[in-house]
């Protein structure tokens, strides 16, 4: 019967959590591959080290790793602000009229910047006409003709 080291298998183990990560960036699974494998070199390096402090080796190394991993993240894809747009933002830009826009409906949709929001005016706009907003009104607009 062949005999398989625990520390080997830890090893290996944690190489293919490593290779998971570097395939799947941000799957999160580089801290267990690398605890698995410190442990599974201090298993084969000293044993006796590491049936005693297995515990205390598997705290430090996922502690470390998960620190060093959360860094590098950041480096790699730092967080930004959420896009929002408030009314302020939107009252006195200008946009085009991509479906007409009718009084007392708002099944117009005017083109602002890189958005289409849905619009309602005065009058009746056609589409293809340049239009400013007059005032944000929830989730649409309400605009005039330029």
């Amino acid at each position: 019967m062949v005999s398989i080291d625990i520390g080997w298998v830890m090893i290996i183990a944690g190489i293919g959590l490593l290779v998971i990560e570097a395939s799947q960036p941000g799957f999160f699974v580089a801290v267990p591959g690398t605890t698995l494998i410190v442990l599974g070199a201090v298993t084969l390096l000293i044993p006796e080290f590491a049936k005693e402090w297995a515990a205390v080796i598997i705290v430090v190394t996922a502690l470390v790793s998960s620190i060093g991993t959360v860094m590098m993240y950041r480096k790699i894809a730092p967080g930004h602000k959420p896009l929002s747009t408030s009314r302020d933002i939107l009252e006195g830009k200008t946009g085009i009229v991509v479906r007409a826009v009718t009084p007392g409906s708002i099944s117009g949709k005017v083109k602002i910047d890189t958005g289409i929001w849905s619009a309602t005016a005065d009058t009746e706009i056609p589409e293809g006409k340049r239009v400013t907003v007059i005032s944000s009104e929830g989730v649409h607009v309400k605009v005039k003709e330029i």
